[in-house]
């Protein structure tokens, strides 16, 4: 699969919002793909994982969030689901799932209801291995700071912020990728 030619399709070359989509999921494929590596007791897909992680933000140009130069109407926490849709009419459900269940350490539909979240309500959690280790890796790449990884007790921070249940996940993605 040509991932991308996928991009180009909804992201004009030579931009800056696809100078950040595609340095920000190299980033994440690469850190995706060493886990996996590092890992070959996991039976993790590698071309699979490859094409997710490039794939995985696809939907950020729909929303709203003018420092990473995306002008869409939405708002940023649903650029996950708006990709799935957008992955599923492609033909890609498996990639679809990876949007959906990448933000945080996953959102469940507990969180989209009491927190009232622009989102279906429905678990956005990772399930299988590769979406878990692509959850892992892009926590520690910011689109708007390319040039550098997040530390780890800055990514720990970021998941705090969406309670003890988000850290408890972190951590077991954690254990798994370490």
């Amino acid at each position: 699969m040509d991932y991308l030619a996928l991009i180009d399709k909804y992201y004009a070359t030579q931009t800056e919002l696809r100078h950040i989509l595609v340095t920000h999921s190299e980033q994440v494929c690469r850190r995706a793909l060493e886990i996996a590596r590092r890992h070959p007791e996991l039976n993790a897909d590698m071309q699979f994982i490859e094409e997710a992680a490039m794939l995985h933000d696809i939907g950020i140009y729909l929303c709203n969030a003018p420092k990473i130069y995306c002008f869409g109407s939405h708002q940023y926490i649903e650029h996950g689901y708006l990709g799935a849709e957008l992955l599923r009419r492609e033909g890609l459900p498996r990639h679809a799932r990876v949007a959906e269940r990448h933000t945080g350490s996953g959102i469940t539909i507990e969180q989209i209801v009491r927190e009232e979240l622009p989102l279906p309500e429905q678990d956005f959690c990772p399930e299988t291995t590769e979406e878990k280790i692509i959850c892992y890796a892009d926590k520690f790449f910011s689109k708007s700071h390319l040039d550098r990884e997040t530390p780890y007790e800055k990514v720990r921070q970021n998941i705090w912020r969406f309670g003890h249940d988000a850290i408890l996940r972190f951590d077991e993605m954690e254990k798994m990728c370490l």
